[in-house]
């Protein structure tokens, strides 16, 4: 049931873009949503596994009114998250009506950074910072590996250089970046 949901959701997502109004890549986009049965677990809340579902979605709702999708998806170019922090500050609960707002809030020389809000009756319930790079898929003659901001920008149209993060957010970044791919990684506690 679970699965059927999510991609009823992301069905409507779609049909809502192709519908629904255009708005701009830096505008703040809108998601109208509902705590549904499958979305909540033992403790009768949204379960936090589906707020990290729901923000996929809402990203991807993002790109598609905006026009971006189509874009970056003819340059055979793909979003992934790299990092991502949430907190709760209210919880969702069985048929609570929210929004999720999604907003841009800035790029570094390697990634694009999202800021995501659960809203019910106006109030903030959550927020998460989100972290991602776009990658090239494999059908793009041959070329793999990270795209670059200034690629991404030449194929959204957009200057990231005039859209600098907080000092804030790029410290986050530090702190919780993992080594690079080519860098060994072991696991070691202490």
């Amino acid at each position: 049931m679970d699965l059927i949901r999510r991609y009823l959701r992301m069905f409507r997502i779609q049909l809502a873009a192709r519908r629904g109004r255009r708005i701009g890549l830096h505008d703040v986009a809108t998601r109208r949503e509902r705590v549904w049965p499958t979305d909540i677990d033992e403790l009768r809340h949204m379960n936090n596994s589906v707020y990290l579902g729901l923000l996929d979605h809402a990203r991807l709702d993002l790109l598609l009114r905006s026009g971006a999708w189509a874009a970056i998806r003819a340059a055979g170019i793909y979003p992934v998250v790299t990092t991502q922090t949430i907190s709760y500050r209210k919880s969702l609960e069985l048929g609570d009506r929210y929004e999720i707002e999604t907003r841009i809030a800035g790029y570094d020389e390697r990634q694009v950074y999202i800021e995501q809000r659960f809203v019910r009756a106006g109030e903030v319930t959550a927020v998460a910072y989100v972290a991602g790079r776009f990658l090239r898929d494999r059908s793009t003659a041959g070329r793999t590996g990270v795209v670059t901001m200034a690629e991404l920008g030449e194929v959204t149209g957009v200057d990231v250089a005039a859209r600098p993060i907080p000092a804030w957010m790029s410290a986050w970044a530090q702190a919780t970046r993992l080594p690079s791919t080519r860098e060994p990684a072991p696991s070691e506690w202490d």
